[in-house]
């Protein structure tokens, strides 16, 4: 079953999972590996609702009663894929849909934190694949090539090539190395093309200007 395609469909009260620097986006997959038993229980109660949705949200510096801070937006995924370890483990995919704000905290008796939600601003996520025109991957690349081999990383360079604005921009969003609040601003961009301008200052960034020629 796909993600809801109106966001009247989804519930107002999700359960939440803050998670530094894991980044999941609309159309995407998040692989997890859960382990704590409060994070069990989470799954094992979303498992139970006709929704199967968990709320990946960035933590905030800072502390609060029962934990960390919380940023004010996150994404929402459904459980399309689960397998359990031997030793009691579960090996989720979650698969992005909707952005959501956080209205408040829910207090209760349960293990994991749950907040009360709205959907209000994010409709596009509910949509198609979004394309990026202000893509130029004659001069994306290079620079996406420099950054990867500054951080030594590996990639399969073909599929990247080969795949669309969306896949591409929101893959290299959720796997490259960047701080927490720096993946939280690639959440928040309003559009795909506002995501890989983010994007590409990020890289930039991260190799102290060294692509800024590269690409505008």
């Amino acid at each position: 079953m796909p993600f809801m395609t109106s966001s009247s469909d989804l519930p107002t009260t999700i359960p939440v999972f803050p998670l530094p620097g894991a980044l999941l986006l609309p159309r995407s997959r998040l692989p997890l590996h859960i382990f704590e038993p409060r994070y069990l229980a989470m799954v094992e109660d979303a498992m139970k609702t006709p929704e199967r949705i968990i709320g990946m949200i960035q933590p905030r510096d800072g502390k609060m009663e029962g934990g960390p801070t919380l940023h004010a937006i996150g994404c929402a995924g459904r459980l399309t894929g689960f397998s359990e370890t031997e030793d009691g483990r579960y090996m989720l995919t979650l698969s992005g849909g909707s952005r959501f704000r956080v209205k408040k905290e829910v207090e209760g008796f349960s293990p994991y934190r749950r907040c009360d939600v709205s959907w209000k601003g994010f409709e596009r996520d509910l949509g198609g694949t979004e394309t990026d025109k202000g893509l130029d991957r004659k001069r994306f690349f290079p620079l996406l090539q420099q950054f990867f081999e500054t951080e030594d990383l590996r990639t399969d360079w073909e599929s990247l090539q080969d795949a669309d604005d969306e896949l591409l921009i929101n893959s290299l969003s959720m796997l490259c190395p960047f701080e927490p609040e720096d993946k939280q601003a690639l959440l928040e961009a309003p559009s795909l093309e506002t995501r890989r301008e983010t994007l590409v200052t990020l890289l930039e960034f991260s190799m102290r200007g060294g692509g800024e020629d590269l690409v505008q």
